[in-house]
C-alpha cells in the first residue's frame, strides 16, 4: 500500500491495491478535477514533487514532453510503484483548488417546486458541458437582455452525473430576480447561469464532528454540504440545525428525515423563532448553542443564512470554543444585494 501525501497541506491518503491516484484521493474524499478518466483530457494534470509512479497510456495532447519534464502526470492512470508519493494540490488548509467558473453556460428547467409560500426550487439541467463545482458553492442566475440582473443563488444538491442544478430561491419584496424566477421561469424555459463561485467548501479529510448552522434558504448550501458528506460515508456525527420563522416557511424536512433514517451518525433539529409549534425548537440558533453544544472546540461549524444571522452564530460559537479555522460561513451573502441576502 502506498502513501499519497498532498502538499501545501500534508495531508495523507493511501492507495490501495491496483488504484489510480485518483481512484484513492476520490475514496478520501478529494474530488480532483477529472473528465475523461483515461489520460486523454488533462484536467487532471498535477505536479508530482517526489516519488515514482507508472503514468500508464496517455495522450500527447493531455501531457506533453515538456509538463513531464516539469514533473507533472495525470493522476487518473497514474498508479504509485514507490512506498509514498508527494503530489501538489490544494493549498494549506486542503481546501481543493476551484474549478474556473464560467460565464453564459445554457441549462433548461426540468422542474419547479414550491417548497413554502415563500421558496421556490429549480431544477436545470445543462444543455451541453455541466458546471463543475464543489460542495457548498453558488452559482449567478438571471437575464441581463430582458433587464433582469443577475444574483447568487446557492446550489442546494451535491454534484450528479447529469451536471444539474438544484437552486431554492426565495421571493423576496421588490425583488426584480426573484420575482422573475417567482412569476415567469417555468418548466421548458432555457436560462444562462454563471459560475461556480465562493469557498464555503469543506477540507474532505477532516476527521471532526460537524454542526451546520441554517437559516432561511441559507439551508441551500448546507444541504449540497451534508450531502456530499454522507454520500462518500463520513463516520464523524454530523448535526444540522434549521431555523426559520413559523411552521410554514420550513422545508427539506423529507430529505432530512430520510438521511437521519439511512446514517446513523446524521440528525438534524428545528426551531421557530416566531411561533411554538409541538416538535419544534423555539428561539434563535445563536440562544440555543450554549445548552446543546456546550463545548465546541472539536467541531468543524458550517454556517449559512443572512449576515446578521451568520454574524450572531460566529459569535456564539466561538464564545463555546470553536476554532477560527474549523468556522466556515457563507461568504457572498455580504457581497450581494438586498435581495440576493434574503433569498
Amino acid at each position: 500500500m502506498a502513501r499519497i501525501v498532498i502538499q501545501p497541506s500534508g495531508k495523507v491518503v493511501e492507495c490501495q491495491g491496483n488504484d489510480t491516484v485518483l481512484m484513492a484521493l476520490e475514496k478520501a474524499g478529494y474530488a480532483l478535477p477529472n473528465n475523461c478518466r483515461a489520460g486523454a483530457c488533462g484536467e487532471c494534470k498535477v505536479k508530482v514533487l517526489e516519488g515514482q509512479y507508472d503514468q500508464g497510456m496517455v495522450l500527447d495532447m493531455a501531457l506533453s514532453d515538456a509538463e513531464r519534464r516539469e514533473g507533472c502526470g495525470l493522476m487518473c492512470m497514474a498508479k504509485p510503484i514507490s512506498d509514498e508519493m508527494v503530489i501538489e494540490w490544494g493549498d494549506a488548509d486542503a481546501r481543493p483548488k476551484l474549478f474556473p467558473p464560467r460565464e453564459g453556460v445554457l441549462f433548461v428547467v426540468v422542474d419547479r417546486r414550491e417548497l413554502t409560500t415563500r421558496v421556490l426550487e429549480l431544477t436545470l439541467r445543462p444543455v451541453g458541458k455541466p458546471i463543475r463545482y464543489w460542495p457548498g458553492q453558488y452559482v449567478t442566475l438571471g437575464d441581463e437582455r430582458e433587464g433582469i440582473s443577475r444574483r447568487a443563488y446557492s446550489i442546494s444538491n451535491a454534484p450528479r452525473p447529469d451536471g444539474e442544478l438544484v437552486l431554492q430561491v426565495a421571493h423576496v419584496e421588490d425583488g426584480v430576480t426573484s420575482g422573475w424566477v417567482h412569476e415567469t421561469v417555468k418548466v421548458g424555459d432555457s436560462v444562462k447561469v454563471n459560475g461556480a463561485y465562493g469557498t464555503f467548501i469543506s477540507d474532505p479529510s477532516a476527521e471532526t464532528p460537524v454542526l451546520c448552522l441554517a437559516a432561511g434558504t441559507g439551508l441551500a448550501p448546507i444541504l449540497d454540504l451534508a450531502e456530499a458528506a454522507l454520500r462518500r460515508g463520513y463516520k464523524k456525527p454530523v448535526d444540522l440545525l434549521f431555523s426559520a420563522r413559523t411552521v410554514e416557511d420550513v422545508y427539506g424536512v423529507g430529505i432530512m428525515a430520510w438521511w437521519r433514517a439511512k446514517h446513523r451518525k446524521f440528525d438534524y433539529k428545528i426551531t421557530l423563532t416566531q411561533e411554538e409549534r409541538e416538535g419544534y425548537l423555539h428561539g434563535r440558533i445563536d440562544t440555543l448553542l450554549p445548552k446543546m453544544y456546550p463545548d465546541l472546540s472539536k467541531y468543524s461549524v458550517f454556517i449559512a443564512g443572512s449576515p446578521e444571522f451568520v454574524d450572531a452564530c460566529v459569535e456564539a460559537a466561538n464564545a463555546l470554543g470553536s476554532q477560527d479555522k474549523m468556522v466556515h460561513k457563507e461568504g457572498f451573502f455580504q457581497q450581494q444585494s438586498v435581495e440576493a441576502s434574503g433569498r
